[in-house]
């Protein structure tokens, strides 16, 4: 038996930005989108295994990691059920440098604008439904209400920036519009889909992992820095995509080549950027996030503070 290996946790730790990259890396590899159901069974297998008994597989450590994340790629954390493959954390490349190529060369006629946002966010809406939480799942209408709004707002936003730039901003300038559009998709999205912890709070734990409570103020604070990490995935591929393309169609290659072409060169430069804006993006906060005690609600706080005064720090999980 060998029980020296945490696979509970990140290879790498989650202390530094680096570490953090490294995981996220390896944990939304697109190449685990092409496991076969015999390989994810196999690491499913190897997992479960040394959890119950503490027996490596044949390669040792390494092997045991890389079994770890192959499964975490495609096996709910909670459930243990295996998830949808395009709600996959290993999906978000493939399927982002799809949908983003989609909105950056369709986005001028009001059709477009529609087709391209209610896209987007259907894809964000099962990567939601494929990774909610096994305990205390998302209702169904919750999931609609964000699903709907982010669209409608995406939608209402391009239109009307379409509409007031188009007579007097340059070209390049327009074509900045639907990561405008994401981005204030993003912030109705995902404060929708986890309102529920903007009313119960989210847990609150010590440096051992016990549980003292749950804080709406925490609930803020890591929805806000989840935010912030979904736009900053997004900004690369959809603001140096645009720059590259005015530059490129100015070559002789690319003289009267229609949207379709048009399409496949910015979804294939988007998945470039995708590759290490998604882990960019993920690494950018711990998973463990860290509050002062004096910052939390003063009914918790006074919890915390007479059960032991010495306590300065309490932590909670951010969520992606």
């Amino acid at each position: 038996m060998d029980r020296n290996v945490d696979i509970s946790r990140s290879k790498w730790g989650d202390e530094t930005f680096q570490a953090r990259f490294r995981h996220f890396l390896k944990l939304t590899d697109p190449s685990n989108c092409f496991k076969t159901n015999f390989q994810l069974e196999e690491a499913r297998q190897i997992v479960k295994r040394y959890k119950a008994e503490g027996v490596l597989p044949g390669g040792g450590t390494e092997a045991l990691w890389n079994a770890k994340y192959v499964h975490d790629s495609a096996f709910h954390p909670e459930t243990g059920d295996k998830q949808n493959i395009l709600g996959r954390m290993s999906f978000q490349v493939p399927g982002g440098m799809i949908i983003t190529g989609i909105l950056l060369a369709f986005y001028k006629s009001p059709i477009e604008i529609f087709l391209g946002q209610w896209l987007n966010q259907s894809f964000n809406a099962l990567v939601n439904f494929t990774n909610r939480s096994g305990d205390k799942p998302l209702p169904t209408n919750v999931i609609l209400f964000a699903y709907f709004a982010a669209t409608s707002l995406a939608t209402t936003t391009s239109i009307a920036l379409n509409k007031g730039l188009s007579a007097r901003a340059p070209p390049l300038i327009n074509r900045f519009v639907p990561f405008i559009a994401v981005a204030v998709a993003n912030m109705v999205n995902i404060p929708c889909m986890r309102s529920r912890e903007l009313v119960d709070g989210v847990v609150i734990v010590d440096e051992e992992g016990n549980k003292l409570g749950n804080s709406v103020i925490a609930a803020k604070r890591s929805i806000t820095s989840v935010t912030f990490s979904r736009i900053c995935i997004a900004a690369p591929g959809m603001l140096m995509t645009p720059v590259i393309m005015e530059y490129l169609e100015k070559k002789p290659f690319m003289k009267g080549a229609g949207k379709i072409k048009s399409c496949g060169i910015q979804t294939l430069l988007v998945g470039m950027f995708l590759l290490g804006a998604v882990p960019f993006g993920c690494a950018l906060f711990p998973q463990k996030q860290r509050i002062k005690v004096d910052d939390l609600e003063e009914d918790l706080k006074s919890k915390i503070k007479e059960r032991d005064p010495s306590t300065l720090m309490v932590y909670y999980n951010k969520g992606l």
